[in-house]
């Protein structure tokens, strides 16, 4: 499985988040595409072009692992995100909530 380390993802760059929507609003990545893991079957059409891989992120790294899992399978180039949020996080990446308040990563 192709995975990324949040400080090496660049702040302008597009990454899926398949988290909850709750945890999704809490706080995200500034250029995060929300499609929930159980959501992401129907609406795999919905998955953004980008250069190289896209990086896939949820809380931990398990949730995004078992996508990043089943999007290879499907043909997509994606790498999932070590440590999910909570690492981005520790990295001191750039975290936006609709909010205001990301402090419950």
């Amino acid at each position: 499985m192709n995975t990324v380390n949040p400080k090496d993802i660049a702040d302008d760059v597009v990454v899926l988040d398949v988290r909850e929507q709750d945890e999704y609003d809490a706080g995200h990545a500034p250029r995060a595409i929300h499609i929930p893991l159980g959501d992401l079957p129907n609406r795999l059409n919905e998955l953004p072009e980008v250069d190289g891989d896209l990086p896939v992120v949820c809380r931990s790294g398990a949730r995004s692992g078992r996508a990043v899992e089943w999007l290879t399978g499907q043909g997509r180039a994606v790498a999932n995100v070590e440590g999910g949020m909570k690492q981005w996080n520790a990295e001191g990446k750039t975290i936006v909530s609709d909010s205001g308040d990301a402090s419950i990563i």
